[in-house]
């Protein structure tokens, strides 16, 4: 292992891995830092969670070469189908009449997660884990990065750290970069149940008093549920038995799918909008959940992460390929600037539905599924929502090829 590199990406995950995979070509000097081992990586029940794939985002994995390989373990989203509980108002949205083959898919992130770490073991990146950074400083020519790695302490250096290393990213906080934090006084509920009818390649997403419930297609007669609730009623339902959880669930979603039973454990994730302050400072810059987390009523969290991964590796190549420095500050303040854009607009976006459909106030329920129902029957309106469901509504990436 050397201790000087270009790029040094802190954070083994899916950001980060995507990142060194999208520059495994470019020859640029590359190292990851990881706090796990890969067993303790492949054993966290994070692993376990859905994954919607925008349409966008396979566009991506297969610049990467990534999506050729894992498309087999994917679930294609045929149709969405978007109802409000208690009222009339709904819409769906179609991929034949959008003439797509789909307008996403469904995928664990384990089996994401365990390909892409393989494809950049192949690549002869250095990965130096488990290890903890401990220290940053940031000078005229290059980074310096300490690191913990049991007992031992090493000292690299690069062009360039990216922090990749997740909502509780240690590279955010030796940086001083402070979050912005909405608490949405709601809990994920997280399990996967198995349906009595099949669900013919539809994901549903059913708004309620206390929050959204996702169904999303995994296999044959299989969802994963994303259910969202307030915290008292999410502690209850996790402290009550599965048989209870599992009527509440029932009498929530409805029988549109026939009955349902439980297949996984349940998990609980409280829900909140974080949103760092700033991207970028020194030599270093923040990407994917170490910059923003969302909530997941509309699935945009990892894409919108993979679109900062591919932006971020589109400019660093041409930065390279210029001969100009990959860490300079005006090309890191010129990145952050080009990402806040789909920042505002995806974050706004997801936010804005978070508010919109967690109310029973009276009038604001009868604007929204008069807007669902009207949605419904004007194909312009329509086709523009099913763009944003498949990430397709803003600018995307260049998307060059990565091979």
């Amino acid at each position: 292992m050397q201790a000087e590199y270009d790029l040094i990406i802190v954070g083994g995950g899916l950001a980060g891995n995507c990142l060194a995979l999208a520059l495994k070509d470019t020859g640029l000097r590359i190292a990851i830092v990881e706090a796990n081992s890969r067993e303790q990586l492949q054993a966290s029940p994070a692993g376990d969670r859905a994954l919607a794939l925008a349409a966008g985002t396979v566009m991506m994995l297969e610049a990467m070469a990534v999506w050729q390989s894992i498309s087999y373990a994917a679930t294609a989203i045929s149709n969405i189908h978007i109802s409000d509980r208690g009222h009339f108002g709904k819409t769906r949205l179609s991929a034949e009449k959008e003439q797509v083959a789909a307008l996403g898919y469904v995928i664990t992130a384990r089996d994401i997660e365990t390909h892409v770490a393989k494809l950049v073991a192949q690549a002869g990146i250095d990965l130096i884990a488990p290890a903890r950074v401990v220290g940053l400083m940031s000078g005229d020519q290059e980074i310096c990065v300490s690191l913990k790695q049991g007992e031992e302490s090493l000292n690299l250096s690069a062009k360039l750290l990216v922090g990749a290393d997740g909502g509780l990213s240690s590279v955010r906080q030796l940086l001083d970069i402070n979050q912005q934090v909405t608490d949405y006084g709601q809990t994920a509920l997280v399990t996967t149940v198995r349906t009595t009818r099949p669900h013919k390649g539809t994901a549903y997403e059913r708004f309620t008093a206390s929050g959204p419930l996702a169904l999303l297609p995994v296999e044959k007669k299989q969802c994963a549920v994303v259910w969202t609730r307030k915290k008292a009623d999410a502690e209850a339902l996790m402290l009550g038995s599965e048989a209870d959880f599992l009527a509440e669930l029932q009498q929530c979603f409805g029988y549109k799918l026939g009955g349902l039973s439980l297949i996984a454990p349940r998990r609980a994730f409280p829900l909140s909008l974080i949103r760092a302050e700033k991207m970028q400072a020194g030599r270093a810059v923040i990407i994917g959940n170490a910059v923003h987390q969302l909530h997941p009523v509309a699935g945009q969290g990892f894409n919108l992460g993979l679109r900062d991964v591919v932006s971020l590796a589109e400019l660093l190549i041409k930065q390279h390929e210029a001969g100009k420095d990959i860490g300079a500050g005006d090309f890191l303040h010129a990145y952050a600037q080009a990402r806040k854009q789909d920042h505002d607009r995806t974050i706004g976006f997801t936010d804005a539905v978070v508010k919109i459909f967690s109310n029973e106030w009276l009038a604001l329920a009868a604007v929204r599924n008069f807007g669902l129902t009207l949605l419904d029957h004007i194909p312009a309106a329509k086709s523009l929502l099913t763009r944003h469901a498949m990430g397709l509504a803003g600018a995307m990436p260049r998307l060059g090829n990565f091979r």
